[in-house]
């Protein structure tokens, strides 16, 4: 077995990996960005290292940082967790060339599998077929128009070297081609170091369900049972549950002999995932991540098994001490990504700060990973998860039902969560009778009176005027009621000893939400949340109509559109690109 790993990541999976590593005895090694410095994984490991820098691109993409944090450190192994350069092959190749393990698939395997087109080739090669699509990669927006003119619109660019939906767009038109076409570049360069991209045909309403595998060097390859992942936004997983619900034996077990295929065809190794989508009793073969999935816990609920352990095993040479025929699940597995957004209006915005109180449920069949505690930052330079909320249950309703009481239990406060949102989506009756798709949050679903918290009554004139909500706890007639009151932000109420903390998920301040695009707009254009401005498409003087797009806001690795909210004439622009803005920050104005 190893003897001290280094977790080349950060947040909530390198908690996860630091946890496992202590319960099989085996030492751990943080590392660190200058804003990371107090982070929850720094404090739980046996020893860190700083990288440098703030943003990924200065510190968790650092080779060299890392190599030498791990020359400092003595580690014998590196587990890359998820995102950064846990799927990236040189880097790989790097640790294997200092004589360390990587926890991990052979290099090869990570290339072959790594570049999109490369992996759908593979897959090819083993029977099992891809989306329709474009098997190299695109340069110009040209071929994006006559793609889309010979297999229909909307088409799909994406990421060659990522996943998790980083880097890809969704392109209705051939106006659009060339704009999102820079735009995927744009997020795959941040998010992966790489801004090649392929296209392939967008399918209207599909289930995005995935395999998991696990493979030993000793030629023995599972899969592990299926994860349904369709409640997406922005192309990002919401809520993934396990097993997929509504899905047949028989496309199940063909699915899953699928994955072994491809598997096999890239001689991988490790624990990795097999991506379909699947419509019409018919599955296509999307992707492999050849690392582990955020959504890991829950194979682990219904398994039993603890996927960090065995990457841990078999980047040792150990070989699997099951086969196939053993693998059993059991019950109904759910989990919900708590993410640092505002979901007000299906919007979803980014609003990153510090948390004051973070409270996790409890009870029968929950688990809670989180990456965070009261009173860490959650920054803009990097991916906004905070937790990971999982349930398992004997059947999928109960599952649901519990998922619904923890995400009661769970309290945070500082930063806008996805909880309402959660809530809104479990609760609906598409998704108790699983009639979704990896369309259905944002062409379906209604959140337009979902907010970062429940509104109550004066919440508009309280949120600017030196108030705050407080949720307090009074007695009548000896029954104990819990009321929201607008109480001043100082003085004895708010300030006491005794005094309540604020408000679950606490809302952004409606200054920073942005206008609402209309023609009779403030005429004031605003950005929603702290970031860097990465285009501009207007100039002073020149005359724009509502909803139209002024600049493009980065924040926490996503492009953000920034909007004209009335027609008129831009007369002050005060942003140019690279500028960092702050939630609330006026960048245009129109008159």
């Amino acid at each position: 077995m190893l003897d001290k790993v280094l977790i080349a990541n950060r947040g909530e999976i390198a908690v996860r990996i630091i946890r496992t590593c202590r319960e099989l005895g085996i030492a751990t090694v943080a590392v660190y960005s200058e804003l990371d410095r107090d982070a929850l994984h720094v404090r739980m490991a046996d020893e860190a290292y700083a990288l440098g820098g703030q943003s990924a691109t200065e510190s968790y993409l650092n080779v060299e940082a890392i190599l030498a944090a791990i020359e400092a450190s003595g580690a014998d192994a590196v587990h890359p967790g998820y995102g950064f350069f846990s799927e990236n092959a040189d880097f790989a190749r790097a640790i294997v060339a200092k004589g360390v393990t990587f926890v991990g698939p052979p290099p090869e395997a990570i290339e072959t599998m790594g570049d999109k087109i490369s992996a759908r080739l593979a897959a090819e090669r083993a029977g099992v077929s891809g989306v329709p699509g474009r098997s190299e990669a695109v340069t110009d927006p040209a071929e994006i128009v006559a793609f889309g003119d010979e297999h229909g619109w909307p088409v799909a660019i994406k990421a060659a070297f990522g996943g998790g939906g980083r880097g890809m767009k969704v392109v209705g038109s051939p106006a659009e081609a060339a704009d999102a076409m820079a735009s995927a570049q744009r997020e795959a360069k941040a998010s992966f170091g790489r801004d090649e991209i392929y296209l392939e045909r967008y399918l209207t309403w599909p289930r995005h369900i995935e395999m998991q595998v696990l493979a030993d060097s000793h030629g023995n390859v599972v899969w592990l049972g299926e994860r349904d992942c369709s409640c997406q936004r922005r192309h990002q997983k919401l809520i993934e549950e396990c097993p997929a619900p509504n899905f047949p034996d028989e496309v199940r077990r063909a699915m899953g002999e699928a994955a072994v295929r491809v598997a096999r065809a890239c001689d991988y190794t490790n624990a990795g995932t097999v991506e379909f989508l699947y419509q019409d009793g018919q599955f296509y073969f999307l992707e492999m991540n050849t690392r582990l999935q955020v959504e890991h816990p829950i194979t682990e609920l219904v398994t039993g098994l603890d996927l960090v352990a065995w990457q841990l095993k078999v980047a040792s040479g150990e070989p699997l001490d099951f086969t196939q025929d053993q693998v059993v699940t059991r019950g109904h597995a759910i989990e919900v990504r708590l993410n640092a957004e505002d979901p007000a209006g299906g919007r979803f915005l980014p609003t990153p700060g510090t948390i004051l109180r973070f409270s996790a449920p409890a009870g029968p069949g929950v688990r809670f990973d989180a990456g965070y505690e009261a009173g860490d930052t959650v920054s803009q330079h990097y991916d906004n998860l905070m937790a990971k909320l999982a349930v398992w249950a004997p059947d999928r309703e109960s599952a649901r039902r519990r998922m619904l009481r923890a995400l009661e239990e769970t309290k945070i406060e500082g930063v806008a969560s996805t909880i309402p949102a959660d809530v809104a989506i479990l609760g609906h009756p598409d998704f108790a009778e699983a009639r979704h798709s990896t369309r259905w949050v944002e062409e379906s679903l209604d959140l337009s009176t979902v907010s970062a918290m429940p509104e109550a009554a004066g919440a508009s004139a309280g949120a600017d005027d030196g108030r705050v909500l407080r949720e307090v706890t009074a007695e009548v007639d000896g029954r104990r009621y819990q009321v929201k009151l607008w109480v001043p932000a100082s003085g004895p109420v708010a300030d006491g000893p005794a005094a309540p903390r604020p408000q679950v998920s606490r809302p952004v301040p409606r200054r920073n939400r942005g206008p609402a695009p209309s023609a009779t707009g403030t005429g004031t254009v605003t950005v929603p949340m702290q970031g860097t401005i990465v285009r501009v498409l207007v100039s002073v003087g020149d005359t724009v109509e509502a909803g139209q797009t002024i600049c493009v806001l980065e924040a926490m690795k996503m492009e953000n559109a920034i909007a004209a909210d009335k027609d008129g004439t831009v007369t002050e622009l005060r942003v140019t690109e690279g500028s960092s803005v702050g939630g609330g920050d006026v960048v245009a104005v129109i008159e």
